[in-house]
């Protein structure tokens, strides 16, 4: 099907996504079908599912993923690419601009009032948005809806997402939907096994591109699942940061636009300046990158198959329940009392009630509440 729009167009879009995207993964991909595939139509409702359903069975951040396959479904290789790229641009500039100040301040002491607020704020945007993911993909199916609890409790307990659960989700709807003649077992991906070895002069660039590529290569689901992981290594096996820099730049991701994920631009900051910033985002971002296009044929090609149809159905309803579980795990260790669970409630009323209200305006009033609260 020929594309409605142009290349320039949909890049422009992300970057501006990418500038102005708050609410970490569940957030954009619903801003993501909001604008394109219910507002300008650009893409429709089956590939945007399709891209879900990749994005989720793939390791790697959730949000940059989908975007990624959004510009591959009528640009290919060049689409995706270019799409990638404007994502996530914006946030790794002003990601590297707060390493920058927080390096010359020595800390950020400003950081946790701003903190309290927008991050009780984040959380009223994430439910939002996972209320309505959740309305429009799960639909009246007591199956699917089954699976996003199920997927949900199980990431809410254990604070991680199980992929085999998943994988378990999209079969399940697989055998029940489209139940196949004798069992053979369904494959549409390419085996990829990939090998990273960073030889360069400089030990911790290397120790910085092996680590944080493996973090992207071998954690699945939304860029939340990625912070205990880092922590383990950042914090607990090569001591690069403290316990409160973490802390810290976790609340940069969150406190900035576009994916969480790029909390790794301002760690590699911290870590070895500019050159750690980029090494970290790119060795993060590269293979999600290739998770993402090498697989993308296969959907493309057999995406219409009533099995495969149904595979994406119970992966789509299980990466919901998933990032509703992560979604949990964030808002126990955010709302913490009476005031953040307000801040938290106010968000969810103002944007159901009030359609036009933006993001960006709550976060803004949600930073300004959290630093009068503080100083009082």
């Amino acid at each position: 099907m020929e594309a409605s729009y142009q290349l320039k167009q949909l890049v422009f879009y992300f970057l501006k996504l990418g500038a102005i995207g708050f609410g970490g993964p569940v957030a954009l991909v619903g801003y993501m079908h909001r604008d394109l595939v219910e507002n300008r139509k650009w893409i429709d409702e089956e590939a945007y599912r399709e891209g879900v359903a990749l994005a989720q069975l793939a390791p790697g951040p959730l949000a940059a993923q989908l975007a990624i396959y959004l510009g591959y479904v009528h640009y290919r290789v060049c689409g995706a690419t270019l799409v990638g790229l404007a994502f996530v641009l914006p946030s790794f500039l002003m990601v590297v601009a707060l390493g920058y100040a927080y390096m010359a301040a020595g800390g950020l002491p400003w950081m946790q009032a701003l903190f309290y607020g927008i991050g009780a704020a984040v959380i009223g945007i994430i439910a939002v948005s996972g209320y309505k993911l959740s309305k429009k993909s799960l639909g009246k199916s007591p199956l699917l809806w089954g699976i996003a609890g199920i997927l949900a409790a199980s990431t809410f307990i254990s604070e991680k997402e199980n992929i085999w659960l998943i994988l378990a989700g999209g079969a399940l709807v697989w055998l029940w939907k489209a139940p196949p003649r004798f069992l053979k077992p369904l494959s549409f991906f390419p085996a990829i096994l990939f090998l990273f070895s960073g030889v360069s002069s400089n030990e911790k660039l290397s120790q910085l591109a092996g680590y944080f590529f493996k973090a992207g290569a071998f954690v699945f689901g939304s860029g939340l699942a990625i912070v205990p992981f880092l922590y383990g290594g950042v914090v607990m096996e090569y001591h690069w940061l403290s316990e409160q820099q973490f802390l810290d730049a976790v609340a940069v991701a969150m406190i900035t636009p576009g994916p969480v994920v790029i909390t790794v631009g301002f760690i590699g900051y911290l870590v070895a300046g500019f050159p750690g910033a980029c090494v970290a985002a790119l060795a993060t971002f590269l293979p999600c990158y290739l998770f993402t296009i090498l697989p993308a044929p296969y959907f493309k090609k057999y995406g219409k198959h009533p099995a495969i149809k149904a595979w994406v159905d119970g992966l789509t309803a299980a990466a919901i329940g998933a990032i509703i579980g992560a979604v949990l795990v964030l808002a126990k260790r955010q709302l913490t009392d009476v005031t953040a669970v307000g801040i938290a409630a106010i968000t969810v009323l103002l944007l159901l009630r009030f359609k036009k209200i933006t993001e960006p305006l709550i976060i803004a009033a949600a930073a300004i509440a959290g630093l009068l609260i503080k100083s009082l």
